[in-house]
């Protein structure tokens, strides 16, 4: 849900987010940790989220969710907070969003 008056970057169309293209974004552990972080706290900049990469890492990866169709940004300051399109997400592909974060990772090896 936008809200009137913010600035958002530039993002797909709700009818040309591909699911196969979503797909292979969240196939990237750093991107699926995001949206992960990103339902949790609804919104956030690269810098506040806990993650074990480099900062630039973490906006590069919101770049690539962003151009997916997956996060919406908007413009506050010099700030880029993030947000899930959640909404969108569920009316292009209902319960993928959903299966996706809620889903339990797998135990990681010895």
């Amino acid at each position: 849900m936008r809200d009137m008056g913010d600035t958002w970057l530039a993002q797909p169309d709700l009818a040309s987010i591909d699911v196969q293209t979503v797909l292979a974004a969240l196939a990237d552990p750093v991107r699926l940790r995001i949206v992960r972080l990103l339902d949790v706290v609804q919104e956030s900049t690269c810098t506040a989220l806990d993650m074990p990469v480099k900062l630039s890492t973490v906006s590069h990866h919101l770049g690539v969710l962003r151009e997916c169709g997956v996060v919406s940004t908007r413009i506050d300051g010099n700030a880029r907070p993030s947000r899930l399109r959640r909404e969108d997400l569920e009316r292009r592909f209902p319960g993928l969003l959903t299966s996706i974060v809620s889903a339990t990772p797998p135990a990681s090896g010895p």
